[in-house]
């Protein structure tokens, strides 16, 4: 996130609600139905319905595109609103951005070139061909999947195309059915549709639906996969993605001042280790603006919500100013998501979703970042570089981005890896039940709707009305951690990884900024699962380590022209027999920003090394000389803590 969150019109405030009591077969005879009906192969419909939507109704709701139900049949009107979005300036910086309009086409993005005039799944055209009035397919799952199943027909027809029992035989219709104008995208997303297809799948939707789609893995469309549009040579990507240069300036401004971003060298001069995920908080179309603002932030990778489409501002090479710490901005590459975190069902599409997790799989490999969450986090996981900016640290993209989808679709899912009594555990709620209460979606103190979370909230005891854990940092003055959905102050998010302190019944606690804390792990619907890998604690001797937000080069690695970084620790304590977790092990290192310039500055490396940690809810870092490495026993029968974990083994030294 770079700019300040919009206040959007109600109608674009999603309102999910769980349906404990609802009927959980009724959508998977929607879609038997239908199929039978319109004539057209239930996992044809099955899988387009769960690629618009992930099966998930949101009864009455649009998407930012104004699409409805699982179907996500589009009635433009229901979802355009007119927003003013606050200025992500400084106070004393420049206007207002202009007014915009939230709808289809997503206006001020760049768009690849046409290659034919195509609608998308139009909500009123499906009510004209099941001869239903519009309201009841936004509604109506029922209905919605009826009219979804209509239109699939229908298209197949306009192709001249038989109405077959052969999935096969529907890969154009279904290549149509979302209406993109981009040939690649609507070739990969009907690769996608039939992919699932032969593979199957299973989910529980947002609304308590239990649906299967059967494998099916002899499913082979013939159709040839159409050419791609030649690209901007800028642009970084890879092929089966929709992707667009709009570069950020690189330019001076007055005083050898300069913005938006410093050239480097990468990875030849600084290895790329880590990928942060950011929403936007703000329309596409002014952070657009926004990244070409030389006094402004910037960023690589923006993606959009309604289809994602793919724009590239800043080459891979070089660093962009996106994390809120100079030290992770040396070392990663930013992605920003449009979309606004308090309202997740509008925004964080599957299109998007999936463009992204391409998108973020191409990066990984072609630089060699592990796909865990100690590489690939928020920008609300990125560690503070000094502890007076803890407060200021963002919080995207929230309690309610799927990380648990997310990694599936990066092809690394996310599951136990060692015994319900192993050292360690791994976050792991079902996204869809884990419903945490949650406060200030649309105004301070209101409770959210109920929605499905990849966060656990953090207590000081084994028991639901025990305080909550509180964040020193994050609120120096001494306030309370609450359950507002900004609040990151007691919370663990799906995928990181902890080390056990205790365990009493259904509840578990992990070391956690320096205490005990506590979350309900249910054996029936457990939030985390066990996790083998390596663990730091303090060396023998000593009280207590400091943990730091940024790896520095010691003070005797500096050159002459290049000022002495000054340390901050955070203000939290490690204290002996405390172990947290650590997937990697990193050198010291600092660039100065300095003046612009032809040429990257150069890296100051030092000969510290440190371990990066899952410290709270955000990384940190601690020196390797303070520290042993310990392995996580993974044996599913090692006895409960009570009490810190014993060291195993002696200390593996690194």
């Amino acid at each position: 996130m770079i700019a300040s969150a919009a206040v959007l019109s109600p109608l674009l405030i999603l309102q999910t609600y769980g349906t404990d009591d609802a009927d959980d077969q009724s959508l998977q005879e929607a879609f038997t139905d239908a199929a039978r009906e319109f004539h057209v192969p239930r996992s044809v419909l099955m899988s387009v319905s769960y690629m618009q939507s992930r099966w998930d109704s949101h009864p009455g709701a649009p998407s930012v595109t104004g699409g409805f139900g699982p179907m996500h049949l589009v009635d433009a009107p229901r979802g355009q609103a007119t927003v003013r979005e606050p200025s992500p300036r400084p106070p004393e910086g420049g206007p207002v951005p202009p007014l915009v309009a939230a709808g289809p086409a997503g206006a001020g993005t760049p768009n690849p070139s046409p290659t034919r005039a195509v609608q998308p799944a139009d909500l009123r055209q499906a009510a004209r061909l099941i001869q239903s009035p519009a309201g009841r397919l936004r509604t109506d799952a029922a209905a919605n999947v009826r009219g979804g199943a209509a239109l699939l027909a229908a298209t197949q027809r306009q192709l001249g195309n038989p109405l077959s029992a052969d999935p096969a035989a529907w890969w154009e219709a279904v290549a149509r059915f979302p209406g993109t104008q981009d040939v690649t995208s609507a070739a990969t997303y009907a690769d996608d549709v039939f992919d699932l297809i032969r593979r199957g799948t299973h989910r529980t939707t947002a609304e308590g639906q239990d649906v299967t789609l059967p494998a099916t893995p002899g499913v082979k469309p013939p159709h040839a996969r159409p050419r791609a549009p030649q690209r901007p040579k800028e642009v970084e990507c890879p092929a089966e993605l929709s992707c667009d240069w709009l570069g950020a300036p690189y330019e001076e401004i007055d005083d050898n001042e300069y913005g938006n971003h410093d050239l480097a060298d990468r990875p030849r001069d600084q290895s790329i280790e880590y990928i942060v995920i950011h929403d936007t908080e703000a329309l596409l179309p002014n952070m657009l603006l926004t990244v070409q603002d030389p006094t402004e932030s910037s960023w690589h990778y923006s993606i959009r919500s309604s289809d994602g489409h793919v724009i590239q501002h800043v080459r891979t090479k070089d660093e962009a100013w996106h994390s809120g710490s100079q030290f992770v901005n040396a070392r990663s590459i930013g992605v920003e998501h449009e979309g606004f975190l308090r309202q997740p069902g509008t925004w964080y599409s599957e299109p998007m979703y999936r463009a992204s997790a391409r998108l973020v799989r191409y990066l990984a490999k072609k630089y060699d970042i592990p796909l865990d969450r100690q590489h690939i986090f928020g920008h609300d996981n990125v560690p503070s570089p000094t502890a007076d900016s803890i407060p200021d640290m963002h919080d995207d993209p929230g309690p309610f981005w799927d990380w648990r989808h997310y990694f599936d679709l990066l092809g690394a899912p996310l599951r136990a890896t060692a015994g319900p009594n192993s050292d360690m555990v791994t976050i792991l709620p079902d996204f869809a039940k884990n419903k945490p209460r949650y406060t200030g979606c649309t105004e301070s103190g209101k409770p959210c709707p109920p929605h499905g979370s990849s966060a656990v909230r953090l207590h000081t005891a084994p028991a639901e009305n025990a305080p909550l854990i509180q964040d020193p940092g994050r609120k120096p003055d001494g306030e309370d951690s609450t359950e507002d959905v900004n609040d990151l102050g007691s919370r663990v998010s799906t995928g990181q990884t902890f080390a056990v302190a205790g365990r009493d019944g259904d509840w578990t606690a992990i070391w956690y900024q320096g205490h005990k804390a506590w979350f309900a792990n249910p054996k029936k619907q457990p939030t985390a699962v066990g996790a083998a890998g390596r663990m730091i604690t303090p060396k023998q001797g000593r009280d207590e380590i400091p943990v730091y937000g940024r790896a520095l080069p010691e003070e005797d690695a500096y050159p002459d022209d290049v000022p002495e970084q000054p340390e901050s620790p955070l203000p939290y304590s490690l204290l002996a027999g405390q172990r947290y977790v650590t997937q990697s092990r990193v050198g010291s290192s600092y660039t100065a920003r300095s003046s612009i310039t032809d040429t990257p500055n150069p890296v100051v490396w030092g000969r510290e090394h440190y371990y990066e940690i899952q410290f709270g809810h955000r990384l940190a870092y601690v020196r390797a000389s303070d520290v042993d490495v310990v392995d996580a026993s993974s044996t599913a029968g090692s006895p409960a803590h009570k009490d810190a974990p014993v060291q195993k083994g002696g200390p593996v030294h690194r």
